[in-house]
């Protein structure tokens, strides 16, 4: 009963658009093999052949990774994905929602969706914050991504009353730096701690929790690096007029070039360690239920 309490989703675009292939897929191992390292069962999530599946056989992660044309699924999309037949990998958001009606309770990614820079002319805002909103699951996550709005993400989620706790940390994490200069709502240092308060949380019905888990030191990108490699990156897709779902993609590619790859060495490091955070919550959450 309790290896079913303590599963882990994992998304997908990670896979197909957040890192290059073929390291996506390796990555996606990776993930998996750190779940279970630390005593819970791995739930990657994705779409193939007209289904929704929540827990991808390491064939169909493959067949996922390597399919030609794979849609990039959130909420608007999902039902109109799955239905249209053609392999899609699902974001935070769509992750979250699938992972919800599946009971699982904690989610490991690398960044959440947030407000984009520019917002105010564009109205750019990431379907993640919704879903934040709506569905009871803790997101282990090294904050939003770095090319957003952080100042306007933070303060949409305190509008959303989706509580921001720290592990180890009073800071909201930058993606790939420690300290955005934003608060937390509260800090644990202690994963029995977290637990309690994410399942307190939940009792109340009020929807997700983020857990920040800052990327290990070591690993950290230097802000002066990838704060001026984001502001060539934004230039760039607004020149080219890249909008819409193709932004994140189009910037994580071109922060790839521009950090001479140092962006996708950081993102992958945070990336096993909020898989690791991720499980020991969720063992953690499993052990207060009984």
């Amino acid at each position: 009963m309790r290896a079913r309490l303590s599963r882990v989703a994992l998304e997908t675009t990670v896979i197909t658009h957040g890192l290059p292939r073929p390291l996506g897929l390796k990555v996606a191992r990776e993930l998996e093999a750190e779940v279970r390292r630390h005593g819970a069962t791995p739930v990657t999530i994705g779409v193939l052949e007209g289904r929704a599946r929540v827990g991808l056989t390491a064939a169909q992660l493959d067949q996922l990774a390597r399919a030609p044309r794979v849609l990039k699924l959130n909420l608007g999309n999902l039902a109109a994905g799955i239905a249209g037949g053609t392999p899609g990998s699902t974001t935070v958001a769509a992750t979250m929602l699938l992972a919800h009606r599946a009971g699982i309770r904690v989610f490991a990614t690398g960044g959440i969706g947030g407000v984009h820079r520019g917002a105010e002319r564009s109205g750019d805002v990431s379907a993640d914050l919704a879903a934040l909103a709506r569905f009871p699951v803790a997101v282990v996550c090294s904050g939003a991504k770095a090319v957003l709005d952080l100042p306007k993400t933070r303060e949409a989620l305190e509008t959303l009353g989706v509580p921001v706790y720290g592990f180890a940390t009073d800071r909201f994490p930058a993606f790939y730096g420690r300290d955005s200069g934003l608060p937390v709502d509260a800090r644990f240092d202690d994963v029995r701690a977290l637990a309690e308060a994410v399942r307190m949380h939940f009792r109340f019905g009020s929807g997700g929790v983020v857990v920040a888990n800052p990327v290990p030191a070591k690993d950290e990108l230097k802000a002066a690096i990838y704060e001026k490699a984001i502001g060539r990156a934004l230039a760039d897709a607004e020149r080219e007029g890249v909008a819409g779902r193709d932004v994140t993609p189009f910037l994580l590619a071109r922060l790839r070039d521009l950090t001479k790859g140092k962006s996708v060495e950081t993102n992958r490091a945070l990336l096993v360690d909020n898989a690791r955070l991720a499980a020991r919550l969720a063992v953690a959450l499993a052990k207060l239920d009984h």
